[in-house]
């Protein structure tokens, strides 16, 4: 029996060493999200977060959209919107981050978009926290992929490919039901006016596809800057004028806007900032805004 032993031993160690080698490797654990952001950057979270900070008034709204307002700890300056932001924490402005404050509410991730520097950027990242980047796109489509990314990082990817869907629907359906070009209103946006000069918004801008989706034109259709010449501006003699609703009364009773008959006929209209000026969710009250407008003209 001893002979037996001592003859099966090499054997047996030999099959547990060949055991060891062939036996399957533990399978490393896949990372929770994988992306390449919008600056073109492999981003990857690990685990997924609970504790978010949004330093995009769009990104903010977009993750009260898909239900994800409970993950913000921390917001930015200019995230007004909805009113809810106002309870949150707020780390700074787009140029200013509070770095002090942010490192204090131990964010899982930051969220950003397209105001944010490299260097801050780099700065986030040295305190040990991801910064993945979700630039609000000059088209309103854009959006959609907006609502989708959020709502895989927040878990709430159901909500946000749902949003998203609709979000292109509208926009399908109001290009469907824009009325032929020849009969549409000749909208002009007041971005800036008085001595510094005349602006408004030029060609491929979101502003122009938030007026043509309502179904009128955009009296900057054929520029490609911002700046508009008082000559210009005269000439086209627009149909309809918006301007930021705390402006209105200002170019209203200003010279020589007093002369366009959109002022002489009191087709000049008061809007919200945050529904046109930035690309976000409330683009489309705008889009709905001026169809009213043009509707009624």
């Amino acid at each position: 029996m001893i002979k037996l032993k001592r003859l099966f031993a090499p054997f047996l160690i030999l099959l547990v060493a060949f055991a060891a080698c062939h036996s399957p490797k533990t399978a490393q654990k896949e990372a929770f999200f994988t992306w390449e952001d919008s600056y073109h950057r492999q981003v990857q979270l690990d685990t997924a977060p609970v504790r978010i900070v949004s330093i995009s008034p769009a990104i903010t709204e977009v993750m009260f959209l898909v239900g994800a307002q409970d993950k913000l700890v921390g917001v930015s300056d200019f995230c007004n919107y909805p009113p809810e932001t106002e309870k949150i924490t707020k780390v700074g402005g787009m140029h200013n981050i509070n770095f002090e404050v942010l490192l204090s509410l131990h964010p899982d991730v930051v969220l950003i978009g397209s105001m944010i520097s490299q260097q801050d950027v780099d700065a986030i990242e040295k305190m040990g926290i991801p910064v993945v980047c979700i630039v609000e796109e000059s088209s309103l489509e854009g959006m959609s992929e907006m609502m989708e990314v959020i709502g895989r990082i927040t878990q709430c990817e159901a909500k946000g490919n749902s949003e998203a869907e609709k979000w292109r629907k509208k926009i399908a359906e109001r290009r469907s039901n824009a009325p032929d070009p020849k009969d549409r209103k000749c909208v002009y946006y007041v971005v800036g006016f008085g001595d510094g000069g005349d602006f408004t918004a030029p060609k491929n801008t979101h502003i122009q596809e938030i007026i043509e989706l309502a179904g009128a034109r955009n009296a900057g259709d054929s520029l490609t800057g911002w700046n508009i010449s008082r000559e210009y501006l005269f000439k086209i003699n627009p149909d309809i004028i918006l301007v930021r609703n705390e402006d209105k009364e200002a170019f209203m009773s200003r010279h020589p806007y007093t002369s366009l008959n959109a002022v002489k006929n009191g087709r000049v209209y008061g809007i919200e900032s945050g529904w046109i000026d930035v690309v976000s969710l409330r683009n489309m009250d705008a889009v709905d805004y001026i169809a009213g407008i043009c509707g009624e003209n």
